[in-house]
């Protein structure tokens, strides 16, 4: 199974041109997103950062268009992400059928196997872009080099309460001039349901003070209403869980264009 998603791979963390993914990496909001989640063994990350890496060159090879991104987490379960955007299941399927090239299938039927010595264990989820939640301009995908990513679990039936809570915040970013912008994803597979994941991303670490400066005073403007919706939320709601990542270039499947905007990130001297 791992090995036909990682054939899928058309990622971060996060889209794709309406016109087709072998143009390059996303640059709006796929409809739909799958996440590869590993779970790396304590102190086997840098062998599983090398291992994952002979993906990308496998597929580069092969002049595959499927790009997607890797990134490793910072808090949390030692974990790496493989992020892969689709616009359909019809485009889904169509990469499926790429499973069985000849020049790809030994190379990754080995990988997989190196792979399986350095995880504990797999889980892939399936999402559905939930672009009237979201808000603000997608990044740029080759400049970006951090990840936060927001786990939202509801309780069965209440979804119209984060649907509402979500649109209210983004009112709130909007009147704020804050700049804020965030990808909403719905879990449609792979997990326990309702469930939402949002995403965002900065081109350096300490961004996320102003991130976070940037949240403390879209709240300060909530409205009295905006307090009646989000408490409506909270009741609905199960928990929360926020992570962040670094993206990883080794890991990652990206154009030769994406990289020559940043050699020394993206193809650093050994």
């Amino acid at each position: 199974m791992r090995k036909l998603l990682k054939l899928l791979l058309p990622l971060v963390v996060l889209t794709v041109p309406a016109s087709g993914f072998a143009q390059g990496l996303p640059t709006s909001q796929p409809n739909f997103l799958t996440i590869i989640r590993e779970d790396v063994k304590p102190g086997r990350q840098a062998e599983h950062a090398k291992i994952e890496a002979g993906w990308p060159a496998a597929f580069e090879k092969t002049n595959s268009p499927n790009f997607y991104l890797g990134i490793e987490s910072m808090t949390g379960p030692g974990e790496a992400w493989f992020l892969i955007p689709y616009e359909s299941h019809a485009a889904e399927a169509e990469a499926m059928k790429r499973e069985g090239d000849p020049a790809l299938a030994p190379e990754l039927e080995r990988l997989s196997r190196a792979d399986s010595e350095l995880i504990n264990g797999l889980r892939t989820i399936k999402l559905r872009a939930r672009k009237e939640l979201s808000h603000g301009a997608y990044p740029s995908l080759p400049q970006q080099r951090f990840f936060e990513v927001t786990i939202f679990r509801m309780r069965p039936g209440r979804e119209a309460e984060f649907a509402a809570a979500a649109k209210a915040y983004g009112a709130g970013v909007a009147r704020s001039g804050q700049g804020l912008s965030f990808r909403v994803y719905e879990v449609i597979a792979g997990m326990p349901g309702p469930a939402y994941f949002v995403f965002s991303s900065v081109t350096s670490y300490d961004e996320f003070d102003k991130m976070m400066a940037a949240d403390e005073a879209v709240m300060k403007g909530f409205t009295p209403e905006d307090g009646q919706t989000f408490q409506k939320y909270s009741e609905g709601a199960v928990n929360t869980e926020t992570h962040r990542f670094r993206l990883s270039p080794a890991m990652s499947y990206v154009p030769k264009e994406a990289r020559a905007q940043d050699p020394a990130f993206w193809m650093p001297k050994k």
